[in-house]
């Protein structure tokens, strides 16, 4: 895991819960200490507030090998029907949603979609027969009641250029009531059926009620009053209509959405919200393409419902199996095979101490859990470290714990207490030198001052030792390559603003050398007094105002991490201490300093010390030429030693730091450099994690 959202204490509870949902489930009954999983649940998307929200309103399932539909009923799994070699299936929650076009030109559609689209909606477009024809509808949204769907409407209703396509109708909300025939004992049956309510003028659907079950669903209505209408609308057709039962089922539209086009369109499947279960088998061994998770692929199946008004999809497969991905997507494949094996052990005793983490699934498929990208991240020497590990876990007295690991240690791993703010006795602070071979091979850059002040980061192969200093001693270098650019930070970001650009000949003054950041080294900002501020909103226990003209550490941890900064002499106010990562803007890790630009300790003449920590501060310096004048910018100050520091008017704040993650446990780095120098999977994971026993069903 990377990061620990909870308290230790609190994370003990909630396992406990879990662990024993768990064994109500999935876990297999064990003689010994050691749990086993046959298998995993896997949340893709779902809605858990306070925990975890990652969502979407369709899910598009696909395989080479086709697919099988069903749902999955406390009785066990039943098939209802299969899907060809490579069909799209579409699946969303049969709720409420915005029509907003109704046309029989499918180009209006595609423009009222694009619409949606470029206004930041969640648009489809389904086509059905209506009146004798083809019409096809764009709907937006996925809404859970009608009062959100009321809202988005008058939304929607108010876009004139939406409206310029929508067809000629009316925008209106379309509910999850229906009317419905009988029973039809195939979907061509049934498929004539809805086009003969159809011809009537009314939205009417092909809807399966199990294997071999069809019936017609006739309106997407928000009330019993509504249907009564759409009913009277059907005329001699609609007479035998009753409104749907409850149960599941899935309706069936053709869907247009993805393709853009006319011709071919997908299945899209409508489940009711409430206890529906969707259940999709891959036809073969296949895995499963889930094309809103970046058309990632998947062993396994996978479970589509509503949780918490929302579409939830879950990848259920076996355990083992999904540790094949989560080792190849937390480590490099190529790293030794004992680093990859202590990351299989990590990987598996963290998945089992979750329990039901989040209460429909085990985990998720993101740093919040470990990190799941399906087949894309599973390589041969992944699958050989499971394998070789199978079934073993890291034990404390007897108990699974909670393994921790995060990228890069910095040098030094973090006590849990001074990450989350409780002890945990495995979760100690040891010396982790073998971070450093994250920083090996990469190149060092300069940071230098140019002519107009400021100052940035170039690359050292991109400049030339000059043999010269200027008036105050400082190193000077000259260019070598014509555009030769200036960045804020040593690392390349073409997304970011440059500092400047210089021509070959130019010469510039250095300050320091450092490494390119990496894992191991970093720095952030500089970041200005307002930009924290802004960072910190919602991420502190109460408010903090600006500006900021002092930030402090106050407080370190036995890893001399910070657990504690002041703003301004006061103490951020933060739950705990890993914390202070996203409240300074996102730091790597909490192993840092900090170089507070806008502050300048000065002594005078006479001995007097005064310090500088705004611009409203008036400050003269004495130039190396002799020369005294206003600082009104970037002001370069030498101590003592002879060591330049870049200073600037306003305040403003650097941080420079190691390491990246909370630091507790398995440094993933750290487990490559023991590796490289020998080191078995036992002896690196025991290193991380103190009194350990690794065990084996």
């Amino acid at each position: 895991m990377r990061t620990s959202l909870l308290s230790y204490r609190r994370l003990t509870i909630l396992t406990m819960i879990g662990l024993l949902l768990v064994s109500l489930w999935t876990v297999k009954p064990s003689q010994g200490a050691v749990p086993q999983l046959d298998s995993i649940r896997v949340a893709i998307f779902l809605q858990l507030p306070g925990k975890y929200q990652v969502n979407t309103p369709v899910a598009t399932l696909s395989s080479t090998g086709g697919l099988s539909v069903g749902m999955r009923q406390p009785s066990g799994t039943e098939q209802w029907l299969s899907l060809g070699a490579g069909a799209q299936a579409r699946f969303v929650i049969d709720n409420y949603k915005v029509l907003v076009s109704e046309t029989e030109n499918f180009d209006m559609a595609l423009k009222a979609y694009k619409r949606l689209q470029a206004a930041s909606g969640t648009g489809s477009i389904t086509s059905l027969s209506k009146g004798g024809k083809t019409v096809y509808q764009v709907t937006e949204g996925s809404y859970t009641t009608l009062a959100e769907s009321q809202t988005a409407l008058k939304k929607w209703s108010a876009d004139g250029e939406l409206s310029s396509s929508s067809g000629g109708i009316t925008a209106a909300v379309q509910g999850p009531l229906h009317l419905e025939s009988g029973t039809y004992a195939s979907k061509s049956a049934a498929d004539k059926a809805a086009q003969t309510f159809g011809a009537a003028g009314v939205d009417a659907f092909t809807a399966l009620r199990g294997t071999g079950s069809y019936t017609v669903m006739v309106g997407a209505a928000t009330s019993a009053a509504e249907l009564e209408l759409i009913k009277k609308k059907a005329g001699a057709a609609g007479s035998s209509l009753k409104q749907a039962a409850a149960g599941s089922y899935l309706l069936l539209r053709n869907d247009h959405t993805l393709s853009g086009k006319a011709a071919n369109p997908a299945t899209l499947f409508a489940f009711p919200s409430g206890t529906s279960k969707v259940w999709v088998s891959p036809g073969s061994s296949d895995p499963i393409k889930l094309t809103e998770r970046f058309s990632r692929t998947y062993r396994g199946e996978f479970e589509l419902s509503e949780f918490n008004g929302k579409l939830a999809v879950v990848n259920e497969l076996p355990f083992e199996q999904y540790l094949y991905s989560v080792v190849g997507a937390e480590m490099v494949a190529s790293w030794p095979l004992e680093a990859l094996k202590s990351q299989a052990v990590a990987a598996r005793t963290y998945a089992l101490y979750q329990g039901f983490g989040f209460q429909i699934a085990h985990v998720v498929d993101s740093v919040n859990s470990q990190v799941y990208s399906g087949t894309g991240t599973e390589k041969a020497a992944t699958i050989q470290a499971v394998d070789a590990t199978a079934g073993e876990v890291m034990l404390y007295n007897g108990k699974l714990i909670e393994a921790l690991f995060s990228s890069n240690a910095g040098g030094q791993s973090a006590d849990a207490k001074e990450i989350w703010g409780n002890s945990v006795a495995y979760l100690q602070t040891v010396p982790s030198p073998a971070d450093a071979v994250s920083e090996k091979s990469l190149y060092g850059w300069y940071r230098v001052v140019l002519s107009s002040g400021l100052t940035g980061y170039v690359r050292e192969d991109l400049l030339d030792g000059a043999g010269t200093t200027n008036a105050a001693g400082v190193k000077l270098m000259k260019v070598n390559a014509a555009g030769t650019k200036v960045r804020v930070l040593p690392i390349v970001q073409d997304a970011v603003p440059l500092v400047g650009q210089l021509n070959a000949g130019d010469e510039v003054a250095v300050l320091e050398r450092v490494v390119q950041n990496n894992e191991m080294s970093w720095i952030r900002g500089p970041f200005t007094s307002q930009q924290l501020v802004d960072s910190m909103k919602g991420k502190t226990t109460s408010v903090v105002g600006g500006p900021i003209y002092s930030l402090e550490v106050s407080k370190q941890g036995l890893s001399g991490r910070v657990t504690e900064m002041k703003v301004n002499g006061t103490v951020l106010p933060i739950k705990y201490p890993d914390g202070l990562r996203s409240a300074l803007g996102g730091l790597p890790s909490t192993l840092f300093q900090i170089d507070e630009t806008g502050k300048v300790a000065m002594l005078g003449a006479g001995g007097e010390k005064r310090t500088k920590t705004n611009a409203s501060q008036t400050v003269y310096v004495v130039g190396a030429d002799g020369s005294v004048k206003q600082a009104d910018g970037n002001t370069f100050v030498m101590n003592g030693e002879g060591k330049v520091r870049a200073t600037t008017k306003d305040a403003a704040y650097r941080f420079i730091g190691t390491g990246n993650g909370h630091g507790a446990g398995l440094s993933q780095y750290g487990a490559l450099g023991l590796a490289q120098q020998g080191y078995d999977y036992s002896y690196i994971l025991k290193y991380y994690y103190k009194d350990v026993t690794i065990a084996k069903e």
